[in-house]
């Protein structure tokens, strides 16, 4: 594969804003920086930046993954993603009957295995979950771990695996066991109090799904979930900052009390998002989008209609983050989350996934191991 020079006149390393830049991409990989001009290609005139990672990715392009566990349906929502910025993701498994999960493991493993770009993991949100915080998932799916869950938590060919848990509803030796296997857990949909999260925690797990959303809340003689997600600064939170899932204020809180690396964006993103159909069946309800919000004939918010590109232009402008915070909350931040450090960075060496912004954050292009997968 030759190699392509893009001159590039402003980027963000993932670090620092530098100008007048050309990169050099080779096999999939930024092998140079440099600021020669004379033999560059491609001239971009937008804010490259790194490409973003989207670690709770229900479904997009009309595709929900429950429905289309299929090779077809996960390359459905990585193009329809990749519109809006994200060049690495994880597919997400709502809360389900085995099979669907076990068929949704297969075309993971399939397409990891082919090489395909964007693709790294699965996450299972749920479906060992607390009923009384089930949200939009459907009770009658919600269950123990068994061996057929195990069988699949298992696996070695499924990139990264995160799974979504309410630690009430899980033993600490089975959590302390997923750790151990490579999986990351992360606490959720849950009305545990604090003393049980902390035990979930202490056992490995290291992260929380959605803050705020479908948690015990933080209280002022019980900490909740919530309390125990802003106290401990090793665990990490994804928030959906679309301006429904959670008030700015309450965003802004948590960006001020945990770590700078420790908070990470999401989209939670249903099938909604790259189509122009408002209305879609989700298992034995519809999901309506209204106004940007996603809810379900059963009243509760049900995902999102979000994408990365408006989720960094809600945490710089709504939660009045500096640019380089917001960016490294979709790209840097979930990368180091899941262990992969050739993400989240425009440096020699890392994989060459960049989108290209306007001023106001819309997608010029994208960019996923050195090809150009979208044009605006």
């Amino acid at each position: 594969m030759s190699e392509l020079r893009l001159q590039v006149k402003k980027l963000f390393d993932g670090k620092a804003f530098v100008e007048d830049k050309v990169l050099t991409l080779n096999a999939g990989k930024l092998v140079a920086i440099d600021s020669d001009t004379a033999r560059a290609d491609i001239r971009l005139d937008g804010l490259l930046v790194p490409g973003f990672v989207d670690l709770q990715v229900n479904g997009g392009g009309g595709v929900l993954f429950n429905a289309e566990p299929t090779f077809e349906g996960v390359k459905t929502m990585l193009a329809a993603h990749a519109k809006f910025g994200t060049t690495a993701m994880l597919p997400t498994v709502i809360t389900d009957k085995v099979e669907v999960m076990a068929q949704a493991a297969e075309a993971v493993a399939g397409l990891l295995k082919a090489g395909q770009p964007g693709l790294v993991g699965i996450h299972f949100e749920g479906p060992h979950l607390s009923a009384a915080k089930k949200g939009a998932h459907s009770q009658g799916f919600i269950r123990e771990m068994s061996p057929a869950e195990w069988q699949i938590y298992q696996r070695k060919d499924l990139g990264q695996i995160i799974v979504t848990l309410a630690p009430e509803t899980v033993a600490v030796e089975d959590i302390r066991t997923l750790v151990s296997l490579g999986v990351k857990v992360c606490l959720g949909h849950s009305n545990a109090d604090y003393q049980c999260v902390k035990q979930a925690l202490l056992a490995g797990a290291d992260g929380f799904t959605h803050l705020y959303n479908a948690m015990s809340p933080l209280q002022g003689r019980e900490p909740g979930m919530v309390g125990a997600a802003l106290f401990h600064d090793e665990a990490s939170c994804g928030i959906i900052a679309d301006g429904f899932h959670l008030d700015d204020v309450c965003g802004q809180l948590a960006l001020k009390v945990k770590p700078r690396d420790k908070v990470f964006l999401v989209t939670d993103a249903m099938q909604h998002v790259g189509c122009e159909q408002k209305e879609f069946n989700f298992f034995d309800r519809k999901i309506t989008l209204t106004n940007g919000k996603l809810t379900s004939t059963t009243g509760e918010l049900a995902g999102s209609a979000l994408d990365m590109a408006t989720a960094v232009k809600n945490a710089h402008l709504k939660m009045q983050l500096p640019l380089e915070r917001a960016l490294q909350m979709a790209s840097l931040n979930p990368a180091g989350y899941i262990n992969q450090g050739q993400l989240g960075r425009i440096r020699v060496g890392a994989a060459a996934d960049f989108v290209e912004l306007t001023e106001d954050f819309k997608v010029l292009s994208t960019w996923i191991a050195g090809h150009r997968v979208f044009t605006a």
